[in-house]
């Protein structure tokens, strides 16, 4: 008779169970751990993209959007690859924060081949700094394919002359201008610059880009010293926008006449400021444009901020009315146009008509448009005195030359 019992018996010790569990909870506990430091990045600073920002909630005041925190690098950054044209920019005025749900990022997707490009808004260069800085931190190459795409854009479309226009490939209308406005020229020239000088995001640009970018930097330094203006024989800055064939000022949008800019001249001065080791031809461009705003500067009034019923107009809902009255002692202030002949300040409605003072330009403009700013200021108080100074041996030798 065969016997029963077994072979072996196995005995179980539910401490050794306990202790065997505990284990695994550790492992998987600092597996998840390690993962998530693996993933954690540092946040980029935005403050490139505010004045688009600033654009998408002027134009879109329906409310309850989600947002990306500054740390998503990897949203925002997915958000920039979505918005990117197949011709290498984007589009201007989009929030890169701003989550999208499937509908609309199918509606960008299916976009992909407009020509809505823009460096308009301080746009499209902040865009190719972003996505470089996240390739440093995550060595994704899709984010380096971006941004050296975004890159080849802006040099494909320099005008022979050395400039970009407002919204390459568009040459329709004022799109293909050569424009100053809110930072093209100084705001592509500076991306360049910081390429050529060896800035560490830029570490994977090839040496032949890399050199097309020198060339293209030259030309538009060039160009940039040759179009600032001079009124009645004196050198002064720069207008908002030139005809790309006569290189002569030319009108924005109908409001933005023929003149003289003080704010977009403002970041203009600050670029060549940050040229080392200047030469004469910048330094006397420098000193020249302070001259001017040291002359045009309007003291003695202040632009007084008052509540009225809200009125919504296309791109900006205005709650407020603004008007000049005269404040002694009041900070200087400068008009952001002046005319090209007098150098006075210059106004002007959507329908094109000038208008000497902001009193006569109608409440959408005169709200939704900044005419009078303090933007020179820091300029003149601060960068250009600490400027002189750190240049002070290369002026000397400039002028002993």
């Amino acid at each position: 008779m065969l016997s029963t019992k077994p072979f072996f018996v196995l005995t179980i010790n539910p401490a050794l169970i306990v202790f065997k569990q505990s284990l695994l909870f550790c492992f998987l506990a600092c597996t998840v751990q390690f993962a998530s430091s693996a993933n954690h990045y540092v946040a980029i600073p935005l403050d490139d993209f505010s004045d688009v920002i600033k654009h998408w909630h002027d134009q879109n005041t329906g409310g309850g959007d989600d947002y990306y925190k500054p740390e998503q690098i990897l949203e925002i950054a997915n958000n920039l690859l979505l918005y990117q044209r197949a011709n290498g920019g984007w589009p201007t005025n989009k929030d890169p924060l701003r989550k999208l749900n499937s509908s609309e990022a199918e509606k960008i997707r299916s976009a992909i081949n407009a020509l809505d490009s823009s460096l308009d808004n301080r746009n499209t260069y902040p865009q190719i700094r972003y996505l470089a800085a996240v390739f440093q931190q995550t060595q994704k190459t899709i984010y380096r394919d971006a941004a050296i795409k975004g890159l080849e854009y802006i040099l494909q479309h320099q005008y022979p002359s050395g400039g970009w226009a407002h919204s390459p490939p568009r040459t329709d209308s004022y799109y293909g201008h050569i424009t100053f406005a809110d930072e093209v020229m100084p705001g592509v020239l500076t991306l360049l610059r910081q390429i050529v000088e060896g800035d560490t995001r830029f570490d994977f640009v090839a040496p032949a880009l890399k050199a097309r970018c020198e060339n293209a930097l030259q030309l538009g330094d060039k160009l940039l010293l040759q179009l600032q203006l001079t009124v009645n024989g004196k050198p002064a800055v720069w207008a908002g926008q030139y005809d790309r064939n006569t290189l002569k000022p030319a009108g924005g949008r109908s409001y933005e006449l023929p003149s003289l800019l003080s704010w977009e001249s403002v970041a203009v001065v600050r670029y060549l400021m940050s040229i080392p080791n200047p030469g004469e031809s910048i330094v006397e461009a420098v000193e020249n444009a302070i001259d001017w705003f040291e002359a045009v500067k309007i003291e003695g009034i202040a632009i007084e901020k008052f509540d009225t019923e809200p009125v919504r107009f296309k791109y900006h809902t205005s709650s407020y009315d603004l008007r000049v009255v005269k404040q002694k002692n009041a900070a200087p202030l400068w008009a952001r146009f002046y005319d090209l002949q007098t150098n006075k300040p210059l106004f002007a409605n959507r329908d094109g008509s000038q208008v000497s003072s902001l009193a006569e330009v109608k409440r959408d403009r005169r709200t939704g448009y900044d005419w009078y700013g303090n933007w020179p200021q820091k300029l003149l108080d601060e960068d250009y005195p600490e400027w002189k100074k750190r240049n002070k041996p290369a002026i000397k030798s400039e002028a002993v030359q």
